[in-house]
């Protein structure tokens, strides 16, 4: 330090124009600065003397990017892996009703699958505690672990559906909960204005997930079978999804938080916007887990029913990104209102009228591009909307707990009550039950008797779309303003 600026410090430190305690410290290397920090911080509090602004938390401001790309990427890859699996679960449910279970109802084996997606929002506030004990990154890791265990303890149990439950339903849901947590809340810490992109770029790996081992998986069991196909999933989600894992950083640490914060139902705009995604979950398996269905009963052949899925899976993987880009522009509530305005007519206006290949394709481009959106942009409608209420930095990472654990009901019971809709009308669920092979069994041959399920789903979904709206107009005044 040189002579002058020493002599500057002891003439400062030895001032009365100042007061000690309004001295901003952040940016300050420790609680004992040194003496250039200590001149910086001093002569920062005399530039203004006219005006005395609040200090500004540099915690709290987002750097918009930086290694935020990172934990955007990486939280991608482990989105693929997890939403992928959960999306794809038809194909290896098929798989099993055809070798290692034959004897099993298609209903039985489908809660497998439904088990699954309901535990990794059941747990949702579990992830959120897990995520404040452990930090980012070994909440990352164990996730990833509890993932590849999954798969590969799941390929010892593939003739035994109660090991099933406990494999591919309870621990696969476990370990999807906790990626799933870090990837909602984790990404929100580094971007403001850019948050619906970064968004949708995590929910664009799982898009692509979806649709890479929808086709991935058919053709490893076709190759390897049930057992391998699941071990090398196993491997796979460990090899990827631990480096991926461990790039995952928090920016600032979630901070205690209580577990639950009833307290926010007392806001109108949330409490709309989480009646709007416990709703609105009951509709969104019911399209992909019954296109191929519909298409094998309007005459369609089946591998035409499984590319039908793999084009929504894929127009899933565009609204997510394309979603999370809209709405830095227009705003996400906005966003998200449109989407499922467009989830809602694509099923009430052109599904029930499918009964050809044409109107399915549109259906499933539509349904599939407001579907992946819904995904990108609740995270990113529920953060914002918490941030309103409670400017503090752990307040949206426990309100996205609250919300995802309230999608529980809609996961678990949403597609197997369309599917009990479908029995009633004369529609057998299993494509391999020993019912459905009955001789001279009258099978339906259009699409009339899906019509009490398909308006059951576009019924909910626009129910949805009115709490949203609700909480859009409570939010702002005007369409035209960006909310």
């Amino acid at each position: 330090m040189s002579t002058t600026t020493q002599t500057q410090l002891r003439t400062s430190l030895h001032s009365n124009d100042y007061d000690l305690q309004p001295i901003p410290t952040e940016g300050l290397s420790s609680i004992n600065p040194t003496p250039q920090e200590a001149s910086f911080a001093l002569s920062t509090a005399d530039a203004d003397t006219e005006a005395d602004p609040e200090p500004t938390n540099v915690a709290n401001v987002a750097p918009d990017g930086g290694y935020g790309w990172v934990v955007v990427a990486s939280s991608a890859l482990l989105t693929f892996w997890f939403n992928g699996i959960m999306a794809s679960w038809g194909v290896i449910q098929a798989a099993l009703l055809r070798s290692n279970l034959r004897t099993t109802s298609t209903s039985t084996i489908s809660f497998v699958g439904t088990l699954g997606l309901a535990a990794t929002v059941a747990f949702g506030l579990f992830g959120v505690r897990v995520m404040r004990l452990l930090g980012g990154r070994t909440t990352a890791l164990v996730g990833v672990a509890f993932l590849s265990m999954s798969q590969i303890l799941s390929s010892f149990t593939v003739g035994n559906i109660g090991g099933l439950f406990g494999t591919a339903g309870v621990l696969m849901g476990l370990g999807s909960c906790l990626c799933y947590s870090l990837s909602n809340t984790i990404p929100t810490q580094y971007f403001t204005s850019k948050l619906g992109l970064a968004s949708g770029l995590v929910k664009f790996g799982g898009g692509v997930g979806a649709a890479v081992l929808s086709v991935a998986l058919n053709a490893m069991i076709d190759r390897v079978g049930v057992a391998w196909t699941f071990r090398i999933l196993g491997f796979m989600i460990l090899a990827t999804g631990g480096p991926a894992a461990w790039f995952i950083r928090e920016r600032v640490p979630i901070g205690t938080a209580a577990f639950l914060d009833l307290s926010m139902f007392k806001n109108l705009p949330f409490t709309a916007v989480f009646c709007a995604g416990a709703i609105g979950t009951f509709a969104l398996f019911v399209p992909p887990y019954f296109l191929p269905l519909v298409a094998q009963t309007i005459g369609l052949s089946s591998t035409t029913g499984a590319s039908l899925v793999a084009g929504f899976n894929g127009c899933t993987a565009i609204g997510r990104l394309l979603s999370g880009w809209g709405s830095d522009f227009v705003g996400p509530v906005n966003m998200f209102l449109c989407t499922l305005v467009l989830n809602a007519v694509s099923m009430l206006a052109i599904w029930p009228f499918s009964d050809s290949l044409a109107p399915l394709i549109a259906f499933a481009m539509l349904n599939g591009l407001a579907n992946g959106a819904f995904f990108t942009l609740y995270p990113v409608v529920v953060t914002s909307t918490a941030s309103r209420i409670d400017s503090r930095t752990n307040s949206p990472a426990v309100a996205m707990g609250m919300a995802i654990t309230g999608w529980t009901g809609g996961y678990l019971l949403g597609a197997p009550i369309a599917g009990y809709l479908l029995q009633a009308e004369g529609v057998g669920i299993g494509a391999f039950s020993a019912s459905d092979a009955t001789a001279g069994k009258d099978i339906p041959t259009s699409i009339d008797p899906f019509r009490p399920a398909i308006f059951y789903a576009g019924g909910v979904m626009l129910a949805a779309a009115g709490f949203v709206l609700v909480a859009r107009m409570k939010l702002g005044q005007g369409m035209k303003q960006k909310v």
